[in-house]
Parts: C-alpha cells; structure tokens; sequence
C-alpha cells in the first residue's frame, strides 16, 4: 500500500466520541461474548447494545475483514459509510478505491492478500488495522446510545495497537482481553487517550512493539479511555493484574473451562482417554476472593441459562457473559447453513463439542464443534495444505542474530523448524485464522480452487440447549436470549 498523504489531514477533525462510562459498575449485567473472527460482528453488538447490554465485537483480523467485505461488494455499503465517517477521509478514500468491487468477487476469485510484518518497525497494514476496527466499532455504535466493547486476544500481539486505537477513534466504552497476562495493555489505553504512543512487550522477547498514532494519522488526538476488562481463570492473576495496574482495571470476566474457544490449560496437566484436558479443584476461581478485590466482575462459561444468571448474582458477580447462544443466534456473523447444522445437530441430541489440546497454535485448549465438512473432521485437515498467510496466531521469538522472528505452529513444518521450532510443537495444530475467516463467509480460495474449511466453536453446553431451542426454535434473534436470560420482554432501545 502506498503511503498516505497527511497534507490533506487537518487537526479539526477530532472525532466526537462518547464519554466512556466511569467505572466497571457502569456496566450492564450482560456481556456478550467477543468471539471468532467476524463472529460476534458489528450486527451482533450492535443488537445487544440497542437492547441495553453490552454488545462486543471480536477485535481479530478486522483488517482482513474490511477487505475482504470490499472485495465481495459491500452488500448494503455499511464498510464505506464506516469509512466515510473516519475523521481523515484522505486516509480512508484510497482504501475504498482500492480493495472495493462493484459487483462483488467472482467465486472463483481469491481475496487480496495483506502482507505479514516481518520487523517491529511502523508497518503498511497498520492503517489498515486502525480503519477495519474504526469500521467494526462505528458500525456497532451508530443510531444508538448503548455501550459496546470490543474484544482482543492477548496472544495476538502485532495487530493489538493499532486495533486498540482504532476502536477508540470509534468511541468503544470497553476493552475486554482474554488468553495471556494483558498488563501491559492499561498503560497503552491511558497513553492513547492522552495522544502519545504506546507499547507493549512482545511474549517471550525483550522486545516491545510501539503504534505512533502521530505517525500513521499525521495528528496527535487526545480521545476518552475505554474502560479495561480482562478475561482471566485464576484469581491469582485478578490480584497480579490489580498490584501492577493500579486504577487500570475495571472489572473482570471470570471465565470457566466450559467456556467455548480458547481455554486455560488444565492446573493439574491430566487428559482422559481422548486427550482432552481434564479440569480440578485448582481450576476453579475462588469468588471469595474475587469479591475482595472490590471490582465487579462477571461470570462466563456455562452461563447461558436464567439459573446461572441467578447463580452469578448471589455469588456476588455484577453480571455474566455469555457467548454461546449469541454466537448462533441470527444477529451472528457465522453463515446460516454452518448454524443449522450445529443446532440440528442439538435438536437430535447428537452434537459433540471437543477440547482438543493440540489444534490452536497458541497451545491453549481450543473447543470445536465436530462437525462434518468443518476442520474439526480429519479427513478435512489432512485434504487442507498448510499455509500461513495471515499470520495472526504467529508467536515472536528471536533468532541467533538477536533480531526479531515469526513463526507459527501450524505454518509448513519444514518452514517452522527452520527458524527453530520443535517439529513435536506443529503435531495436530490447525490454522485458525483462515478456519474461522471461513466460518463467517469470508473464507480464501487458492490457486488450485480449493476453498479454505471453516471451523466452528462453542461451550459444553451448546449440546444442551434443548430448553431454550423448545422455547425459541433454532432460527432465533439476539434479543430473544437476553429475554430468556432476563426473563422479561425488552423495552425498545434508542
């Protein structure tokens, strides 16, 4: 991409963000889960946030998002309105010229390709980062005065800046941030709003990435703090997070291993039969001391029912959230057929959900749903070729040289291990990032014309919905679970 021309870019555009609510006590009691890939979308939260919950949009892979929303044609122009009302047009114009198609991709066709970084100085896809989160924010926002959150995974490092900062351009209330130790990230958010760069260090290096605002912008804005959430699993990590971040956290999701995607590994390193880990005593929270730290915090994993949202309540949490049951609702960004065949699968009571220790990349259990043509199936991996070519889950390490490197475990194994990986490291792993791209309708089609299988993922009680699907069907709306979690109709929202 070319560099863009700041002359064009004038200070007076400042945007007029929300004031960020005060506290994590200004919150509703209801988060929605920020899931996948484009999963929990902008249409999601945006249908939470009107209701008066906290919707959230997943924070990852929004740049290729954006472009590939482009490439297919922008069905309704809701990516070019966002863009549109970026505060510097002359940063955002030449991406609509450039990634936008009229008439949409051909089948056939693959998507663009983004480049992956290679060094730790100020990339090309920075600014593509900053808008694709701009986008899903502004979208989620707009006509309403509800609160939304975005949610980023701490192990996915290169792309967290400028993915913070975009959200704030776009007055996002809340940060929510799961898989890894995110101290870093309270700092980040307070030099933001003041204007300045900021940085964090890169796991398992001494080195620290920054994001210059002033550099890929051309202005220095002062804009409200989104207030910070992290998901954790230990409250041993609450009372860290709490000692080395004072005042900058607000509040905690305190999430179960029965909570769908990423989980914490097993305390006790004990599988069953089938490999998958087998969780204790030592992997539970003691809410007693959650409660002690005088923050609120909310439940998750297995709190998708109006008997758990009871529960949390008299175990002293402000709320819960929830992720599965909007996941599948029809304000998800996952495809309709990819829905069906999950809760048919539900409504014969057949449907299987897998931690499976070894897919992600990242090394955290990752639950899939199994479900067939999905990457969960393996005759569907073993058809796949790997590939790396979008790089989110790629891990920093540095070589012999001292420098900065990249590399992925479920990359090309020859090219893993060239750059010092253990081969034992890339058995059973699954490329992600394009899996779940796919989930949600934005999957690649390479050269041979192979199309990129989608994967699908859930909590435990996913298989257990029978309740809510006899009471709602299984083509259902956001709103209908909040009624069902609440208990009472909704008033209208504005």
């Amino acid at each position: 991409m070319p560099q863009p021309d700041f002359s064009a870019v004038s200070t007076d555009a400042t945007p007029q963000a929300p004031e960020a609510p005060k506290t994590g006590k200004d919150l509703p009691q209801i988060i929605q889960g920020g899931m996948g890939i484009a999963v929990s979308g902008w249409q999601l939260a945006r249908a939470i946030s009107q209701a008066g919950q906290l919707g959230v949009v997943s924070g990852t892979a929004l740049d290729n998002v954006m472009v590939r929303r482009l490439a297919d044609g922008d069905a309704g122009g809701h990516v070019r309105r966002a863009l549109q009302n970026f505060p510097f047009p002359a940063l955002s114009e030449p991406v609509i010229q450039k990634y936008f198609q009229p008439e949409g991709r051909l089948p056939e066709e693959s998507y663009p390709a983004l480049r992956l970084r290679s060094n730790l100085k100020p990339f090309e896809t920075d600014l593509l980062i900053v808008l694709g989160s701009f986008v899903e924010v502004w979208l989620a926002k707009e006509g309403h005065t509800g609160q939304v959150g975005i949610n980023l995974l701490t192990k996915i490092q290169t792309p967290t800046l400028p993915a913070l900062y975009g959200a704030m351009l776009a007055g996002v209330d809340a940060v929510l941030m799961g898989a890894g130790i995110p101290r870093d990230i309270p700092a980040a958010l307070e030099q933001f709003s003041q204007g300045k760069p900021a940085s964090i260090r890169l796991e398992g290096t001494d080195f620290r990435l920054e994001f210059d605002p002033a550099q890929t912008l051309g202005v220095e804005l002062t804009l409200p703090k989104p207030l910070f959430i992290p998901i954790i699993s230990a409250h041993s990590l609450a009372q860290m997070l709490v000692r080395s971040c004072p005042n900058g956290i607000a509040g905690f999701v305190v999430e179960g291993p029965t909570a769908g995607g990423h989980n914490a590994p097993a305390r006790g390193k004990t599988s069953d039969e089938r490999g998958q880990p087998i969780y204790g005593e030592k992997d539970k929270v003691d809410l007693s001391v959650m409660r002690n730290l005088g923050l609120p915090f909310w439940l998750a994993g297995g709190t998708g029912s109006p008997e758990a949202f009871k529960a949390a309540l008299a175990e002293g949490a402000h709320g819960i959230q929830v992720g599965t049951l909007f996941a599948y609702s029809q304000d998800s960004g996952m495809t309709p057929e990819l829905k069906a065949g999950a809760l048919n699968k539900v409504q014969q009571e057949n449907l299987e959900v897998f931690t499976d220790s070894r897919l992600s990349p990242t090394g955290f259990p990752f639950k899939a749903v199994v479900l067939e043509e999905t990457l969960a199936f393996e005759e569907v991996e073993a058809h796949r070729q790997r590939v790396c070519d979008l790089g989110y889950l790629r891990q920093t390490y540095t070589t012999e040289q001292g420098k900065i490197g990249f590399r992925c475990a479920a990359e090309p194994v020859d090219a893993y291990v060239s750059k010092g990986g253990k081969v034992e490291d890339t058995e059973g792993r699954k490329c992600l990032c394009n899996a779940l791209l796919s989930t949600v309708g934005l999957a690649q089609v390479r050269k041979n014309g192979d199309i990129e299988p989608p994967l699908l993922t859930a909590g435990d009680d996913l298989a257990h919905l029978q309740p809510f699907i006899q009471r709602y069907g299984t083509v259902y709306k956001a709103v209908d679970v909040l009624e069902y979690l609440l208990g009472e109709a909704l008033p209208a929202k504005g």
